[in-house]
């Protein structure tokens, strides 16, 4: 080894043990993160842009081709190295930037929508922009914006104030489908990882920690192989997929009453045959089984395996069963949510115009909602670990939490009220509500990314907790094999059907200020 490169490495190692020694005072930390939100105010259009964008690509779960083309696209732009195509997901990927020693931070959110819920935003009523086609009616449009903006003004000052520290953004693929993050987990994507910010919009800036209100749930499909006849002339030698799947679904159905209220399960017919002269010869039907515990989860599996058995043999068929997806129940972290929450009560909720509440409350009332008081202006409490479990909706950011230390920050970019996976949930989501709530996280994220970077007792507290308090009594057990594969086959269909209309009404920034100019759409727009 030369001189010269013995120099270089001992000052490289010097500039690192700089990196994790340096103290900032409180008013040096305070600067800082006044600095990063006059950074992510400044440059709020790049948010505007990114979440129209985004919107109106509409791509479903294993679909996000132009989503995350753009995504990647922005930040390659700004220094961060991008790894593609992870845990066989062509759509997946991580971008990384790197200061050199110090907290390695992962920042992920979901990209992708729901079927059925194409709807122009800012009109206050039905209005698909391409009828039957996919639309952002959980609103997942908004949330890696949201982490690009906070990302590159901490990555600035990073780089201004030789703060040491590493900064990843990654998408939740098919997260409607919870079909990617427990991959990512099993493939040792978080080995590295020190925290998780997770962000999901809301209709207001909030973060919780400990146990969390809704499910996990693993999805699975069975599917029936039978024998085809005419079904008129020899039905007798056929044997029929379909009833297999119909008999599956009528035990299930029986055994809801004798399931405690906690539990959640639904399900669709995949494959009912071709054509009613035939008996089909195939047929699937694919589950979704929830529970507030693992346990819990694991023991619907097995009933559900048990029945599938027993129509196969009530049919003499046979069956298959494929997981398609998992999600844990949510823990998240105590240090992280605490801290966190004190930036959002210094950033607070965006001063909503008339015009926001006259859209958000022309919605409530389409809608039917209980109340109708439009956008909150006081901001929710930090949450607290939930004493009675309440039964809901699971997301499979659930396995990552049980990785690292992790919270979910949701954000006011949303009307409260609404059903959820909704066409309504749509309409403020390329609107002055989304962009404003985008700003608002990005700024209290930023300011809770420094000061893990600065603070390290902070780091060291959220492992306590993780390892002391979160992991005391639970243990994660992946609910997917090492040979289970990521179900990328899903949604191909149904986004090919609408993905050239849609190209139609791709935003283009270039031309028009906003997706409401491109779209003619006067905000806000509700019935006379």
């Amino acid at each position: 080894m030369t001189k010269k490169l013995c120099t270089f490495i001992m000052c490289l190692s010097c500039a690192m043990v700089t990196f994790a020694q340096k103290k900032y005072s409180k008013k040096q930390i305070e600067k800082l993160k006044s600095e990063a939100n006059a950074l992510i105010e400044t440059d709020k259009k790049l948010a505007q842009v990114m979440v129209d964008k985004i919107f109106s690509f509409a791509e479903l779960g294993f679909q996000e081709e132009e989503s995350s083309k753009y995504l990647t696209g922005v930040l390659q732009e700004n220094g961060f190295e991008i790894e593609h195509s992870l845990s066989g997901i062509p759509t997946s990927w991580f971008a990384k930037w790197s200061n050199g020693d110090g907290p390695v931070i992962a920042l992920g959110s979901d990209v992708d929508c729901i079927p059925k819920a194409s709807q122009y935003p800012g009109v206050a009523f039905h209005k698909p922009i391409v009828e039957g086609a996919p639309g952002h009616g959980e609103g997942h449009n908004a949330g890696i914006p949201l982490n690009i903006m906070s990302a590159l003004a901490v990555k600035e000052i990073m780089e201004k104030e030789n703060i040491g520290g590493t900064l990843i953004l990654w998408p939740g693929i098919a997260e409607e489908l919870v079909a990617a993050k427990a991959w990512y987990v099993r493939d040792g994507l978080f080995d590295d990882i020190d925290m998780c910010i997770f962000t999901h919009v809301g209709n207001n800036l909030g973060v919780s920690y400990g146990p969390t209100r809704g499910t996990g749930l693993i999805s699975v499909e069975y599917s029936f192989d039978g024998e085809a006849a005419h079904s008129a002339g020899s039905p007798w030698r056929g044997k029929s997929a379909l009833d297999a799947a119909e008999l599956m679904n009528i035990a299930w159905n029986y055994k809801r009453e004798h399931l405690h209220p906690l539990k959640r399960s639904h399900s669709i017919f995949t494959d009912a045959g071709d054509q009613p002269n035939v008996v089909p010869s195939k047929a699937a039907i694919w589950f979704y089984l929830r529970d507030i515990k693992y346990e819990g989860i694991m023991e619907m599996y097995a009933l559900a395996n048990d029945m599938a058995k027993g129509a196969a043999l009530m049919t003499g068929t046979t069956m298959t069963s494929k997981v398609l997806g998992t999600a844990w129940p949510r823990h998240y972290n105590k240090v992280i949510a605490e801290t966190m929450y004190d930036n959002i009560t210094k950033v607070g909720l965006p001063v909503w115009s008339e015009a926001d509440q006259t859209l958000a409350k022309a919605v409530q009332t389409e809608v039917g909602s209980e109340k109708i008081e439009g956008l909150p202006t006081e901001l929710s409490p930090l949450g607290l670990p939930v004493e009675e479990p309440v039964s809901g909706g699971s997301d499979d950011i659930g396995d990552i939490s049980w990785k690292v230390p992790t919270v979910t920050m949701r954000f006011p970019s949303n009307i409260p009220g609404l059903q959820g996976h909704h066409w309504s949930n749509a309409i403020a989501m390329a609107t002055p509500i989304a962009h404003k709530g985008v700003v608002a996280g990005a700024k209290a994220e930023a300011m809770t990314i420094l000061d893990f970077l600065t603070k390290p007792e902070l780091l060291e507290g959220a492992w306590d907790y993780f390892k002391n308090v979160q992991q005391k009594e639970t243990t994660y057990k992946p609910m997917i094999s090492d040979t289970d594969m990521p179900p990328i086959y899903l949604n191909t269909d149904k986004q090919g059907q609408f993905r050239e209309e849609l190209q139609k009404y791709y935003y283009d920034e270039t031309k028009y200020d906003s997706y409401l100019e491109q779209l003619g759409v006067e905000y806000p727009t509700v019935k006379e």
